[in-house]
């Protein structure tokens, strides 16, 4: 099977995907498949994770880049590649480009995470620093490309790169023969057409479903309008499926072999990665749990076997944090309060010990005196508490209220 060829959209075919995997033979990994039972018993069916977190470069991207850089020509490849990106295919394209023995430039924008540009650096490649969103840096790569005659490696919309990520559905098919469903993040497409390609020639009786962030799905209507529809303003902490426009190949892949796009919170990508890291043992990027996000937000949703893509795990340690805190007050494990109490010798400590009572662990405290909105005899205090759950919350704060404190916020 391939989809609808036209001559701006070449037919992608299961050999181009086969013949990827024979290229990648050695060069990416066979990346493990691991069973979750909390998800499978919320689904009622057996759910697997395929770890492409744990793959080279810590994404699914290598597969695509390398794939891309080897199909070059021997002049091509003398005049090096240029790729623009924020973490996960900067990685993957100065990897590929070492290995294959390819001068590489890959611009980042100036806000990037240092491990990040660190970490592309280290693969082999010149880092330039370019732009403060990636639209910028992406139009600065490729006038470097018109200027320099270096090849500019596209993320996502290339038949090459698309193969390459096409050989993650075939790992599934030969990991997973039972699997019913894939549930894979989708920004710009690459990842998400591929395993399409391969897995829809093969056994089109699967059921593929896409998965992007609320603030950042131009999928939806983009499908709606039959043609790549462009977002003003996508948001989301999900970077890695940050995409404002589907790519124009993508598109017409997924427009006709994938069954479904759904979308996610931002709470609901917190959750996700929470419990992969929780659950799973595993460190994935809010992209990366989009799949598994999906699967908690309307687990009754998918007949299984179901197989999740984590596609990536490069995560920034500072958003790790934020993203963390963020998905334990998601599952209300996490309370912030705002207290005022009476400026008198040891307040603070019998706030403290009505906590211990309502045994609330105390992650954080602000103790203010010194302000305009308080009274001479007030002070204000900020918690920040580790809770059991949803209603451990309303008791810890019902306890403080039936205390006669004043909870403000």
């Amino acid at each position: 099977m391939m989809f609808r060829a036209t001559a701006r959209h070449p037919a992608l075919i299961l050999d181009d995907v086969r013949g990827a995997q024979k290229m990648l033979s050695g060069v990416a990994r066979l990346t493990a498949l691991e069973g979750s039972r909390h998800l499978s018993e919320l689904v009622g069916a057996p759910v697997h994770l395929k770890c492409e977190n744990l793959q080279r470069t810590g994404s699914f991207k290598l597969r695509g880049a390398y794939v891309r850089i080897s199909g070059l020509t021997p002049v091509e490849r003398a005049a090096g590649v240029v790729a623009a990106s924020a973490g996960n295919h900067a990685q993957g394209v100065a990897l590929a480009s070492t290995l294959l023995g390819v001068r590489s430039t890959v611009f980042m924008p100036v806000g990037a995470p240092l491990p990040k540009v660190a970490a592309t650096q280290e693969y082999g490649a010149e880092v330039r620093l370019h732009g403060q969103v990636v639209d910028e840096t992406l139009a600065a790569a490729q006038q470097y490309a018109e200027e320099t005659g270096a090849v500019f490696i596209h993320p996502f919309d290339h038949p090459d790169i698309i193969a390459g990520q096409g050989t993650v559905g075939l790992e599934i098919l030969e990991q997973c023969p039972e699997v019913r469903a894939i549930v894979v993040g989708i920004g710009g497409g690459g990842l998400a057409a591929g395993i399409a390609v391969a897995v829809k020639a093969l056994r089109p009786d699967i059921r593929i479903v896409g998965v992007q962030a609320e603030g950042a799905a131009a999928y939806p209507p983009s499908l709606a309008a039959g043609r790549p529809v462009s977002l003003d303003n996508p948001v989301t902490m999900a970077d890695g499926i940050k995409v404002g426009r589907p790519g124009d190949i993508p598109f017409a892949v997924i427009e006709e072999l994938v069954d479904e796009v759904r979308t996610v919170t931002e709470n609901e990508l917190s959750s996700a990665l929470l419990l992969c890291l929780e659950r799973a043992k595993l460190v994935v990027e809010p992209a990366g749990a989009s799949p598994v996000a999906a699967l908690l937000s309307d687990p009754k949703a998918f007949r299984g076997p179901v197989v999740a893509v984590l596609s990536g795990g490069n995560v920034d340690p500072l958003l790790m944090q934020r993203v963390l805190r963020h998905g334990m007050s998601a599952a209300g494990r996490y309370l912030s309060l705002r207290l005022r109490l009476t400026d008198r010798p040891g307040a603070l400590a019998t706030l403290l010990a009505a906590l211990t009572v309502a045994d609330a662990n105390v992650l954080d405290i602000g103790h203010v005196r010194t302000d305009p909105r308080l009274g001479l005899t007030e002070v204000e205090v900020d918690l920040h508490l580790e809770t059991k759950g949803p209603r451990h919350c309303e008791e810890v704060e019902a306890a403080l209220r039936r205390d006669g404190y004043r909870v403000i916020g």
